[in-house]
């Protein structure tokens, strides 16, 4: 019997450090989110908004800010909330320069003469002209290669894409690109 004690407590002694391991003690308040499934949000998070900040830049034709992607380097929280507030901030500045396009007004008024009424912006009336502004397709590869790859023809692109290729063009020729409806508008 004695023996049969020994064995029970030895087993016993045993068995509660690894039951220990089995279950490790939870250190959070149970409400509060796992810490690595809140670094991965925040991760998806800073990656959606720096996509949007390059995306509007893209438009615009500037450069994209760089990046060293430190918050994948790093556990600190703090520094990935910090790197969220910065590019949703740069993501939001460029979104508002990107809606105001230089000569805006002027791109209207050539929208409103240049589109078919019943399609808008998604002009294609099979004339070799593309979207609001009838642009052609050598002028969208020259000016909007990026767009014309990724979307296909200006018929298929958002209004202020349409107006900032356009601006791009303008800036090289002038708005000699539509030349009856510029002199219709007063532009040249």
């Amino acid at each position: 019997m004695r023996t049969f004690v020994a064995w029970t407590l030895a087993a016993t002694a045993v068995a509660a450090p690894s039951a220990a391991l089995a279950r490790p003690a939870v250190s959070r308040a149970a409400d509060e989110p796992p810490v690595v499934s809140r670094a991965a949000n925040l991760i998806g998070q800073i990656d959606h908004w720096r996509n949007r900040t390059w995306y509007w830049q893209r438009v615009m034709g500037q450069q994209r800010w760089p990046t060293g992607y430190l918050e994948r380097k790093t556990g600190d929280l703090d520094f990935r909330e910090w790197s969220l507030k910065l590019w949703r901030g740069r993501a939001l500045r460029a979104r508002r320069s990107a809606l105001h396009p230089p000569n805006h007004q002027g791109w209207l008024c050539i929208y409103r003469y240049e589109r078919n009424p019943a399609q808008g912006w998604h002009t294609y009336t099979g004339n070799g002209f593309y979207g609001g502004l009838q642009m052609d397709l050598g002028f969208q590869q020259h000016y909007g290669a990026w767009l014309l790859r990724k979307k296909g023809p200006a018929h298929r692109w958002t209004p202020i894409e349409q107006i900032w290729v356009a601006e791009r063009g303008r800036r090289v020729q002038g708005w000699y690109a539509w030349p009856h409806t510029a002199r219709a508008c007063g532009l040249i």
